[in-house]
């Protein structure tokens, strides 16, 4: 019974750490995310949310976390570019041709050079 009680509270704590911890960069409005020799990117995460609704969307090529496409890169999981080139602006020429609103379909559009 000791060690169901242990387990539970250890669960909770994990739980509670899981959910501080990882709802910051989940919940913030814009990210700002590295967009290599074109200049940074600044992405509206929580728009993307609302309209999407479901994170595996997006997240099924990386992981949910701060660098999250930097790291697959560097892993070898991801190309360079891929993210942008198969789920955004695919997914923003099909919403487009559905005639819903949708966003940028050139690279100019999203990276800003400063």
């Amino acid at each position: 019974m000791r060690l169901i009680k242990k387990l539970g509270a250890g669960f909770m704590i994990l739980f509670f750490c899981a959910a501080v911890f990882g709802a910051e960069e989940k919940n913030e409005a814009k990210i700002l995310l590295h967009g290599g020799n074109n200049g940074e990117v600044s992405f509206d995460h929580k728009l993307h949310q609302t309209i999407l609704k479901d994170c595996s969307l997006c997240h099924m090529l990386f992981p949910q976390e701060t660098g999250g496409i930097q790291k697959s890169v560097k892993e070898g999981k991801l190309k360079e570019k891929q993210v942008m080139n198969t789920l955004c602006i695919n997914c923003h020429k099909e919403k487009k041709k559905a005639g819903v609103k949708a966003g940028p379909v050139t690279c100019s559009r999203c990276h800003s050079k400063k």
